[in-house]
């Protein structure tokens, strides 16, 4: 469904595809008040900074997060290049299919996926490579086009947020390299309010003509405790407003509740078997553990996906 297409559904109901609930009443008052001049949580439009995190809490997040998929088919494409792969993890895994293998090694395998599948090329050939990477892409589970499977609930917050005079950035754990190609496309986000973990970056000459070269070595990893400071280097501005899905995000929703002022804390809680996945406290992808306890200390809204939600995904809306 393209922005234009959404916003259009603004001049009614903001959220058609959230049931009324204390949910949706809480975040459209704090809008409300937010922005109406004279109340006493009012806050200038240059504070009002929103940050998401992606996969989870904008789109489907199982059976891997959408940058995994990427860098599990990335290996299949690099592997002529490198056989050694073939007998080293994660790789030897990824080639068998074997995602349990993938999931043990936690963050270490993530960040040695992302130095060998994202370095090397210059910033406009990555571009192009993640391109024609979505434009094929199917999730593996929905059989759709990954771009499909974002969360129709989260694109109306976006548009609303975006009509109340707010900025929305994605906060991400995966590449930021890997998502400002179709991330404006998709939600609505201009590549400048997309911020993940990347990869160490070298100006060159290269047949006269300048270019950024994709070094492979982590330059910061935006998840848990790196979120905060990825928010603090690249927006410059405490968020008032944070919505997450998991523990990966509870210390960029602590960041944004210290600030002073009306805030406002969100957390997706995959509760879905049938539409899509339950899940939370054992779960190797998404593992949601310690930020429900917190958000009931600190009364945070936590949304019950299976019964807030009348639509999860576009096509559901449309229907």
């Amino acid at each position: 469904m393209s922005l234009g297409m959404r916003q259009g559904r603004l001049q009614t109901d903001p959220l058609p595809s959230c049931n009324e609930g204390p949910s949706k009443a809480a975040i459209l008052c704090f809008l409300q008040e937010a922005t109406t001049e004279g109340d006493a949580a009012f806050v200038p439009p240059l504070d009002r900074v929103a940050v998401f995190d992606n996969d989870g809490t904008l789109c489907a997040e199982k059976p891997l997060y959408l940058q995994g998929i990427f860098a599990l088919d990335r290996v299949k494409t690099l592997i002529a290049q490198h056989p050694e792969w073939r007998e080293h993890q994660p790789f030897q895994s990824i080639l068998e299919g074997d995602l349990a293998g993938v999931y043990a090694g936690g963050l270490k395998t993530i960040l040695e996926l992302l130095v060998a599948t994202h370095g090397g090329n210059t910033s406009e050939e990555f571009d192009q490579i993640v391109l024609d990477w979505i434009a094929s892409a199917r999730h593996p589970s929905t059989g759709r086009p990954d771009t499909e499977t974002v969360y129709q609930p989260l694109l109306e917050l976006l548009d609303t947020l975006q009509s109340y005079g707010f900025r929305n950035h994605i906060d991400s754990g995966g590449g930021i390299e890997s998502m400002p190609a179709w991330a404006e496309g998709v939600y609505g986000i201009p590549p400048e309010q997309v911020i993940g973990s990347s990869n160490e970056t070298r100006f060159e000459i290269r047949d006269g003509r300048p270019v950024l070269v994709r070094l492979p070595q982590v330059d910061l990893v935006h998840d848990h405790e790196g979120k905060p400071e990825g928010i603090h280097r690249f927006i410059g501005r405490r968020p008032l407003l944070a919505g997450g899905n998991s523990d990966g995000d509870l210390q960029m929703q602590q960041w944004t509740a210290a600030g002073d002022g009306p805030r406002f804390l969100g957390l997706a809680h995959p509760t879905d078997a049938e539409r899509e996945w339950a899940y939370d406290r054992e779960s190797p992808i998404g593992r949601l553990d310690r930020a429900p306890d917190e958000a009931q200390a600190q009364g945070w809204t936590v949304v019950d996906m299976a019964r807030e939600w009348q639509a999860v995904y576009p096509w559901e809306a449309s229907s």
